[in-house]
């Protein structure tokens, strides 16, 4: 199996950056897409933004331009770095894994929390 572990959150003031990690362990082989997703309280989960074995990647449009998703392949890390936060952007941020861009995501961390004050 895949296990993945977030770090990174934390409380940031608007305007700051962040950067999240995403250690994968275990049958990393087996992993084609990695990607962020976040919930807020009373809000559903959305992908944040995600990266597929082939480098390509994909955003949401409330992030494009602020956040950069990327992947360390030796460490088997994939990073979020989230520049110019908003208080919109507080949640939990979860990091998920699938075997294709067709499918569900199948493996999930256990979230950090990212905080921002205004």
């Amino acid at each position: 199996q895949v296990q993945l572990v977030e770090s990174g959150g934390g409380l940031v003031q608007a305007g700051g950056s962040l950067r999240l990690s995403c250690e994968a362990s275990g049958m990393i082989f087996s992993i084609n897409v990695m990607g962020w997703h976040r919930q807020a309280p009373g809000s559903q989960r959305e992908l944040v933004a995600a990266v597929s074995t082939d480098g390509s990647t994909e955003y949401a449009d409330s992030v494009k331009g602020r956040f950069t998703i990327s992947r360390d392949k030796r460490k088997n890390t994939m990073y979020l770095q989230m520049n110019t936060l908003k208080p919109e952007d507080k949640a939990v941020y979860y990091c998920a894994s699938k075997r294709g861009p067709w499918g569900s995501y199948v493996e999930w961390g256990q979230g950090t929390q990212v905080t921002i004050s205004s």
